[in-house]
């Protein structure tokens, strides 16, 4: 699906502000509401965007974020990834090529938390062979699920 400047011009604006409406982004654009709706529509059908709620870790209490890449041996890597999904405290898991298998992010409430989850949840999980974490101690940049559209 080949976005144009209406297209982008709402996701961007929706970036700004997801609860604009539809009548708010016509005023905008100088289009009529229907062609927003009409254009909203497609570009969540052809998923291309979706309106969500994004928590911001730090403020709900999440005060630990740490990068975890998994080494996996004698169980598919795919396997290993969705049990570790499943986890709350598990925000994103990725299969990776080099080093790692997985790559994770974890947080946690704090570092009493983190230890607890990595030593008594994560040594339950089949087919890990090695757990490589690093610890963020300042976030530069969280820009969650918001590809580039240049």
């Amino acid at each position: 699906m080949q976005l144009d400047s209406l297209d982008r011009q709402i996701i961007e604006l929706l970036r700004q502000d997801g609860r604009l409406s539809s009548q708010d982004l016509a005023r905008r654009l100088d289009v009529t509401a229907v062609t927003v709706r009409n254009r909203v529509k497609r570009l969540e059908d052809n998923k291309m965007m979706r309106v969500v709620a994004v928590t911001d870790f730090s403020a709900a209490g999440f005060d630990a974020l740490i990068a975890v890449g998994v080494e996996v041996q004698n169980r598919s890597a795919e396997e290993v990834a969705r049990e570790l999904a499943a986890f709350d405290h598990v925000f994103s898991v990725s299969l990776v090529s080099g080093t790692q298998d997985i790559e994770m992010l974890v947080v946690a409430e704090d570092f009493e938390a983190l230890q607890k989850f990595m030593g008594d949840e994560l040594s339950k999980v089949a087919g890990i062979r090695n757990l490589s974490p690093a610890l963020a101690l300042e976030v530069m940049k969280f820009q969650f699920n918001a590809a580039p559209l240049s």
